[in-house]
């Protein structure tokens, strides 16, 4: 892969090459400044011209910040659950509580993607936008009315930002909003390279743009913007395409919608980023000490059980009493208990019960 080709780019590259042009020269972007003859200035400085086909990957940042999309960094737990859907996960940190969200701008992201990194001179927070498709249209409008009165070529937007994923390390740019993109390529129906039908596969071409800009773009160039070229015929389509939306899991087919520990904490009556969760307590990124989990464990089995209590039985043998005089109620809570054992890996921990 090239990332970068001298003199004025006019023409498709050779099939099967892709290349990725940086966008140097884009200045530290105000509420309200215009992106579309931001964006057609830099084209012009690299000496780039538009062709059928091009995509221009932009970060979500300059977006946020042409649309003032701020906030105080005092209020940054606060924040982020406004901007949620539904709390996934959550962590407590050095620095706080850590929380994974379904953001208002569509994926699963640590702290809705709110982010302090390259937000400029105003050290407020950064936001997503809430609709990064709309924000894609609205960009690829303005570079419409920037190259007036010249025809805009047939060209996609993808906008861009970065997460981390579940299973691997480390972050990775993927398409947040996009434009007149394919953002998915089902391949179900056809054949493999061995002529093996192709079951499940769908590549996020989208996701694998933002990727590859990323390459270019970097975290500490002051890059924003690149221009994408040779993609495969087809992978631009038209203006009123799905956008990125599309590829957020949801509903039933979101097999991962709590993580394991807030699954059972959501099944006992305590979900998480709720006042009740935080009373409990909230499990720490680091391993903790022994005495630290069992007595979360303790307050996640008895919250809102009434009259009951979990004393540790004298003698150091690690066996728990439920107390209660109500046996149905002593039983209830010693079930509980068990339940909330497991979700802090105390799976040695005998419990019984007591009727006063």
């Amino acid at each position: 892969m090239s990332l970068q080709v001298p003199g004025r780019q006019t023409r498709p590259p050779a099939p099967g090459t892709v290349t990725i042009h940086p966008l140097h020269g884009i200045p530290e972007v105000g509420v309200g400044d215009d992106l579309g003859v931001l964006l057609r200035s830099a084209l012009h400085r690299a000496r780039l011209t538009l062709v059928d086909g091009d995509v221009l990957a932009v970060s979500s940042k300059i977006i946020s910040k042409a649309q003032g999309l701020r906030e105080d960094p005092q209020a940054r737990a606060e924040v982020v659950l406004e901007h949620a859907t539904r709390v996934v996960a959550e962590r407590r940190t050095p620095g706080g509580i850590t929380r994974i969200v379904e953001a208002d701008a569509g994926p699963v992201m640590a702290g809705a993607g709110i982010d302090a990194s390259n937000t400029g001179p105003d050290e407020r927070l950064l936001l997503l936008p809430r609709d990064p498709d709309l924000a894609a249209r609205e960009l690829y409008a303005a570079l419409l009315t920037a190259s007036a009165p010249d025809p805009l070529p047939q060209i996609g937007i993808v906008v861009t930002d970065t997460a981390g994923r579940p299973w691997r390390a480390g972050q990775t740019d993927f398409a947040l909003g996009a434009c007149s993109v394919g953002v998915l390529d089902d391949l179900r129906g056809g054949e493999d390279a061995d002529g093996r039908p192709l079951a499940v596969t769908s590549r996020a071409v989208a996701d694998e743009i933002a990727a590859a800009a990323d390459l270019v773009k970097g975290k500490a160039s002051g890059v924003p913007a690149v221009l994408v070229r040779g993609l495969t015929p087809g992978t631009v389509s038209n203006p009123g395409a799905a956008g990125a939306r599309v590829l957020v899991r949801t509903g039933p087919g979101d097999w991962f919608a709590l993580g394991s520990v807030e699954a059972v904490r959501t099944a006992l009556g305590v979900p998480p980023g709720t006042a009740a969760a935080e009373e409990v307590g909230i499990p720490d990124v680091a391993p903790e000490e022994y005495a630290d989990r069992l007595e979360r464990a303790i307050r996640l089995a008895v919250h809102g059980e009434g009259a009951a209590s979990v004393t540790p039985v004298p003698g150091g043998s690690g066996e728990l009493t439920v107390q209660a005089q109500d046996p149905y109620v002593a039983g209830r809570v010693a079930a509980r208990l068990e339940v909330a054992l497991a979700s802090e890996g105390l799976t040695g921990v005998h419990v019984t019960r007591a009727t006063a």
